[in-house]
């Protein structure tokens, strides 16, 4: 079953594993030091992210490491991109009436 980026971000315990990672590559049983679970969990949710794209495997001797694919956190950047536009159309909208409604006071 092939998953996609948004399955893989879904979970918390992902997210935070990715939040890890982006700051330096990591083996499993680092990975796992940082989580109240077992190394047999952190595997399957690497498994998931690898599935997904989102980490790839470095091999460094016996050592498996993980690292972020950043072009695919770019999917998610672009994905949210559409909302950050509403968002902040809606916010300058917002700071438009409040500025009206300041002005009527005075």
């Amino acid at each position: 079953m092939r998953r996609d980026i948004f399955q893989a971000i879904a979970d918390p315990t992902r997210r935070a594993i990715i939040a890890l990672i982006a700051v330096q590559a990591m083996t499993p049983n680092a990975l796992a030091e940082h989580f109240d679970t077992t190394r047999q969990a952190v595997s399957k949710h690497l498994k998931i992210l690898t599935e997904c794209e989102l980490v790839k495997q470095e091999y460094q001797g016996r050592e498996i490491f993980y690292q972020l694919e950043i072009d695919k956190m770019k999917e998610i950047d672009k994905w949210l991109e559409q909302f950050r536009k509403i968002w902040e159309k809606r916010f300058d909208q917002l700071d438009q009436l409040l500025s009206t409604i300041k002005k009527q006071r005075k």
